[in-house]
């Protein structure tokens, strides 16, 4: 055998023991766990460097990735929107401003305290003229949970959100004197921003403070609670554009007028709003859904001329990710819906693709680390060596990322579990315990 020949298969012989040692690991820590064991699990551990394989359980079998669905959002929003989100679309005349929505989810919301599209309107002083042609979508997406429309992870998806298309109500608990000089609590609830929508406080106490809004209609039921000081989110009915612009009227301090959708507006300019990576890296250390749908939103106005998820993930998938290990079926942009089905090696295609064409620097500040965002209290002691997106749904637990072992190996993974029938926790903790050893090892 000649030299060359000699180390072609001590490499390779290295690469089987290295994954006959993962997969003992992996038997031994993760898939034989109680809880897990009975689970659907898939696994692939890819090596960077080598751009091989290291390790693969049923990882070319379908998963429902729940959050890690927004990797490929991701990836849309880093390959087509540019270093600025577009804020808005406009026209400008000497006495209007004709405006288009965009789908930007930044307009007013607490985590953005600068408002760049906001100051422009409110310094203008012109008449404000809306309208939302390019708005070909419907408020939830297909196959999300119907009686999650009260929850703050379920905000609806829009043309034009504002404040993260949720009501922030807070209730405050103060001790005032009575008419007969005695001292008791006494609950105040505000709201952020004010509404001029229907309230209605139920006369019952609870423990809890509570307020729930009407299934189609922005009519909240407040019921007020034991707690010194508690905050709770509840969308509104977005009604298109009309809840946005009832919102902004006091915002910007005069009337904004709305126009039907089949009124054509002669709108030519963009008015930038955040950076992109800014508000990416918001929604990967959150998850944040809305951001996730509105990124696909954005990118959909880009690449077709309107608002619509499945035209533009249809057009991605023929075109930028037509190269996917297995065809995936991707329906929205957050991983709210139980109709995704992905591969863990599709999650590592597009984790290898993404640090190809945008580089781990840029990555490292978009993507959670170790012990930051929803990786909080995980992976500590791997601060600078572990990026990842988590996903959960019921039942189901996805993380897939970048892992730089303690001997300075490169490798992108993706495990996957579906159909547990444990707590969340533990099966984070045994996939948590499982590529610790991996970083210890390999």
């Amino acid at each position: 055998m000649n030299i060359s020949c000699f180390c072609a298969a001590a490499l390779t012989l290295a690469s089987c023991t290295a994954g006959k040692r993962i997969n003992r690991s992996a038997e031994r820590i993760l898939l034989g766990q109680e809880g897990i064991r009975n689970a659907h699990v898939g696994i692939s551990l890819f090596d960077v460097d080598k751009e091989k394989y290291l390790y693969n359980h049923q990882a070319d079998k379908y998963f429902v990735p729940a959050s890690n669905t927004k990797l490929f959002s991701l990836y849309a929003a880093l390959r087509f929107l540019g270093d600025s989100l577009p804020g808005i679309r406009y026209h400008e005349t000497p006495d209007s401003i004709y405006l288009e929505a965009a789908g930007d989810p930044t307009l007013l919301h607490p985590d953005f305290k600068e408002q760049p599209v906001i100051d422009w309107l409110k310094k203008s002083g012109k008449e404000l003229v809306i309208g939302d042609r390019n708005w070909n979508e419907k408020e939830f997406g297909y196959g999300w949970s119907w009686d999650d429309f009260n929850s703050a992870y379920m905000a609806e998806r829009s043309p034009l959100p504002v404040y993260g298309n949720v009501i922030r109500w807070t209730q405050v608990m103060e001790k005032t004197e009575t008419p007969d000089g005695k001292m008791a609590d006494e609950a105040f609830v505000f709201s952020e921003p004010e509404v001029s929508w229907k309230v209605r406080f139920n006369p019952a106490k609870s423990n809890n403070f509570v307020v729930v809004r009407e299934r189609n209609d922005n009519i909240f039921y407040v019921t007020e609670g034991k707690e010194i000081l508690r905050t709770v989110e509840v969308p509104f009915v977005t009604n298109g554009v009309l809840s946005a612009v009832d919102l902004l009227r006091d915002t910007i301090g005069r009337s904004v007028l709305y126009v039907p959708a089949g009124v054509t507006l002669p709108v030519t300019n963009i008015r930038y709003s955040q950076r992109t990576d800014s508000m990416l890296s918001v929604m990967m250390h959150r998850s944040d859904n809305l951001f996730a749908e509105q990124v696909l939103l954005m990118v959909s106005q880009q690449l077709t001329g309107g608002m619509k998820t499945s035209l533009v993930i249809d057009t991605l998938l023929k075109t930028d990710l037509n190269g996917l290990p297995q065809a995936p079926r991707w329906v929205d942009g957050s991983g709210l819906s139980r109709y995704n089905q992905f591969t863990p090696q599709d999650f590592v295609w597009i984790l290898q693709k993404m640090l190809n064409e945008f580089g781990a620097g840029r990555l490292n500040t978009i993507l959670p680390g170790a012990n930051q965002g929803t990786l909080a209290s995980y992976y500590k002691g791997l601060e600078g060596a572990f990026y990842a997106k988590t996903g959960t749904l019921s039942g189901q637990v996805a993380l897939s990322g970048y892992l730089t072992t303690r001997k300075g190996r490169r490798l992108i993974f993706s495990v996957l579990v579906n159909n547990h029938q444990t707590s969340a926790v533990v099966v984070r903790r045994g996939v948590e315990s499982f590529l610790r050893d991996v970083y210890e090892n390999y």
